[in-house]
């Protein structure tokens, strides 16, 4: 089996999909990861000197992935909500949409491939058994997806001043992998685990003032973004209105292969009773 995976592609093919919801498309540069496509462009001085941020609704039109539901589409839309609230309250203030801030980010998911449910719930299945499996080795062996169907998504988003001139913009393209993403029974489930990745992303661009793919070293996470991700309360209110991130709900329905719209509730006031 791994010998057949390591002839096939190690992850889904990335477009990088332009849509037309940017202020500005001056001034983009390529610059990718190892798995990530962008292009993007900040001005380090002027985001150096903002001190607070809003964050507007992540849009995702139906017409962009028309086989994912509306739950679906809501659910991969706050999960960049969240991701990009938290982050960047590592750097920011976070205020909510409707007070004035320094900047405003503005985002869009431009493109997004479905998750093949048989694939992904095969591959859950066959990771889960070999958990039962005496190995003889006492070393976790990863065991790859099923490399067919996997998902992939773009987002393009941009950071505005007060007075709505562009200080940063991303158009941002990655691919779920074989060995990286969580196969779950669900069509949006690569969707929903890549735009945590583009939160992070684009919010280490504004945190930072240049690319998060240039350069060495590893990023040690806030002890605030630690605990948010495992479901405790965010460092700003604001935050609050995504939602909380499931914790260990999400960590073992993702062991287990369950859909995210299973472990995550989603914006705060629409949660499952």
């Amino acid at each position: 089996m791994l010998a057949i995976v390591a002839l096939l592609p190690g992850c889904a093919t990335a477009p990088l999909v332009q849509g037309a919801g940017l202020s500005s498309y001056d001034g983009l540069k390529p610059s990718d990861g190892k798995i990530t496509k962008s292009r993007l462009h900040v001005r380090k001085e002027q985001v150096a000197a903002a001190k607070t941020i809003n964050i507007a609704p992540t849009a995702f039109p139906p017409n962009v992935a028309p086989t994912l539901s509306n739950e679906q589409r809501a659910l991969v839309a706050n999960a960049v909500n969240r991701a990009l609230c938290v982050s960047l309250s590592d750097r920011f203030k976070v205020v909510t949409p409707d007070v004035p801030a320094d900047l405003t980010v503005r985002a869009a998911v431009t493109h997004a491939t479905e998750t093949d449910e048989v694939a992904a719930g095969i591959s859950a299945a066959t990771s889960l058994g070999t958990s039962f499996v005496d190995m003889g080795t006492h070393v976790p062996i990863p065991i790859p997806r099923v490399p067919i169907g996997l998902g992939d998504l773009s987002i393009e988003a941009e950071a505005i001043d007060r007075s709505g001139r562009q200080q940063a913009a991303m158009v941002w393209g990655r691919g779920a992998t074989v060995f990286f993403s969580t196969p779950r029974l669900s069509k949006a489930s690569d969707a929903y685990d890549l735009a945590g990745a583009f939160g992070d992303d684009f919010a280490n661009l504004l945190n930072k003032g240049e690319s998060p793919f240039e350069g060495i070293g590893i990023n040690i996470p806030s002890w605030e973004k630690v605990s948010s991700n495992v479901g405790l309360a965010p460092k700003y209110a604001a935050c609050e209105s995504y939602g909380r991130y499931p914790g260990i709900a999400g960590l073992v329905g993702g062991k287990l292969g369950l859909p995210p719209e299973w472990t995550d509730d989603g914006p705060k006031g629409t949660r499952k009773p």
